[in-house]
């Protein structure tokens, strides 16, 4: 029975390969785009967080593609083979722009370290091709254009000017973010690892409570070892006559 492969998009957004176990699969997996992880999920694949969606259909068919040739049972979905994928639609409608930025936020929420986080708030906060810059622009060429159609709206024209001021404002204020993000949950990794090893440390020094306990009668022990060994407490002298 030929081994079973399963392409998909997770709900984050991210294109996985499940069920390439052996070292053939996995190679073609690798040689299409895919990023091994072996960790104790398991041996998967996944595409680089960062590949845009036309690329991710694009590599998703070819690996099904190669994987089929090498007598593999693959399961794609229609979204991700370029061969029966229909025009987009998004769950938003018109507003294709808001579902780019839901995807974002879901990429956000499904970061599993700093790393990835950084990488998937990068679309929002990048100074040229930021989601950020792209709002502050639409809102700045919205109020010239206002100005242009009609002298009159000035004052409609300034509002869209102060809200475009208002996202170069909060690009401000989060500029060079990017290493601090990085960062994020670092340090608590490395104080959980520290204090394991303290843990590990001071469970290994720590006396039995047999040990305490023999320590206990041999001290008792050693205190009366004079009167065991007369065997009775000395007399007092009588008094002479």
């Amino acid at each position: 029975m030929p081994t079973s492969i399963t392409i998909t998009s997770e709900f984050s957004g991210s294109v996985v390969a499940k069920g390439a176990t052996d070292d053939l699969s996995a190679q073609l997996l690798r040689h299409a785009g895919f990023k091994q992880i072996d960790d104790w999920h398991g041996r998967r694949h996944r595409l680089p967080t960062t590949t845009p969606l036309a690329d991710q259909a694009a590599i998703a068919t070819h690996a099904a593609e190669m994987l089929r040739a090498a007598r593999y049972d693959v399961t794609l979905p229609p979204s991700l083979d370029t061969a029966r994928m229909s025009p987009p639609v998004h769950a938003l409608g018109p507003y294709a722009a808001g579902a780019e930025l839901l995807s974002i936020t879901d990429r956000i929420r499904a970061a599993e370290d700093g790393a990835s986080l950084q990488q998937a708030v990068d679309h929002l906060l990048h100074p040229e091709h930021g989601a950020l810059e792209r709002v502050r622009e639409a809102l700045e060429a919205a109020g010239e254009q206002v100005n242009d159609l009609d002298d009159e709206a000035y004052a409609l024209a300034d509002r869209f000017g102060f809200a475009s001021e208002f996202v170069s404002s909060a690009q401000s204020e989060l500029v060079d973010s990017e290493a601090e993000l990085r960062r994020v949950g670092a340090a608590s990794a490395s104080y959980s690892a520290a204090r394991t090893v303290r843990d590990h440390r001071g469970a290994a020094l720590a006396t039995s409570p047999a040990a305490n306990q023999a320590k206990v009668s041999s001290a008792s022990s050693s205190q009366t070892a004079p009167l065991t060994t007369t065997g009775h407490p000395p007399r007092a002298s009588a008094p002479r006559r």
